[in-house]
């Protein structure tokens, strides 16, 4: 059972250095086709590439888990939704109207 387990370890490792690894090349090929001759920098090799992903993936989407449904907010207002009786829906969209007119209505001043 223990053994099984390592096994899937190391074909997860293997298969996310493999991806790594494909995604370097192309980010390499890609900046070595484009970035010197449009902006005259010097060509990259695969190290410098695999950085530049890594740099990336923290500037831009950070090394955190994505909790909860797929759909983000939306997955939870429909969930929500789906929970409410129909008074606290109408109760709900009156609410959301309301504020919907007090942005039109500044809105329009900001345009007089």
């Amino acid at each position: 059972m223990k053994g099984k387990w390592i096994l899937r370890g190391a074909k997860f490792v293997l298969f996310a250095a493999l991806v790594a690894a494909l995604l370097s090349l192309v980010v390499m090929s890609l900046w070595n086709w484009l970035m010197p001759p449009l902006f005259a920098l010097e060509r990259i090799g695969f190290w410098q590439a695999l950085g530049l992903l890594v740099l990336a993936k923290v500037l831009f989407g950070g090394f955190r888990g994505r909790p909860g449904s797929p759909l983000g907010w939306r997955g939870r207002m429909i969930e929500r939704w789906a929970q409410m009786t129909p008074e606290e829906r109408e109760k709900f969209q009156q609410g959301m109207r309301g504020r919907c007119a007090i942005m039109r209505a500044q809105a329009t001043e900001r345009k007089v």
